[in-house]
């Protein structure tokens, strides 16, 4: 058995082989997943945070926090068991992304905007909202990556841009396979 741990999350994942992407945020494995024994906390020397970093950071956490209920809710209310799984795993997926937030910021979670956490009340209606709530934060990221002076910020952000990229890509083929039906 190995064990591997993620430099987003922080996560330790254990198994025979290295998965594809870390099953908990979804981040690239070759690219953030490190045996146990080599990995160090990254958010214990980021230092001072710069007000644009510490902004962005607070938007990010909003934005997940937003989504997690969404995902949790469309998966609640489809009637199609693959999208049920699909969306169960992307509100655990954005639950991960703002844990991994909190800790960089060492704060609560902000509540919920309301109405920003309720699904809509048909499968294809919401893939294509979570296509644009990914390809908005997806954006934001990059900016934000972009914007960051702080190594560790820079890497959670640019990650962040890769998994909700992929998740892009999934609510494509989705919308194209269901809007057939």
């Amino acid at each position: 058995m190995k064990f591997y741990r993620c430099l987003i999350c922080g996560d330790v994942y254990m198994g025979t082989e290295m998965p594809t992407n870390c099953p908990f945020c979804g981040a690239l494995a070759a690219k953030y997943l490190v045996k146990a024994e080599d990995w160090v906390d990254e958010n214990e020397d980021i230092g001072n945070i710069s007000d644009i970093s510490r902004r962005n950071l607070e938007t990010a956490l909003q934005l997940e926090v937003n989504n997690a209920p969404f995902y949790k809710d469309a998966s609640l209310k489809s009637e199609n068991i693959e999208l049920q799984g699909v969306f169960k795993c992307l509100a655990k997926i954005e639950a991960e992304h703002a844990s991994a937030l909190r800790k960089v910021l060492k704060t609560e979670p902000p509540l919920p905007e309301e109405g920003k956490e309720v699904a809509l009340d048909s499968d294809i209606d919401n893939l294509k909202a979570a296509h644009r709530r990914e390809t908005a934060a997806a954006a934001f990221y990059k900016k934000a990556a972009s914007e960051a002076i702080e190594p560790r910020i820079n890497k959670l952000f640019t990650a962040l841009t890769e998994i909700e990229t992929d998740h892009i890509r999934l609510e494509d083929i989705l919308i194209a396979k269901f809007s057939s039906h």
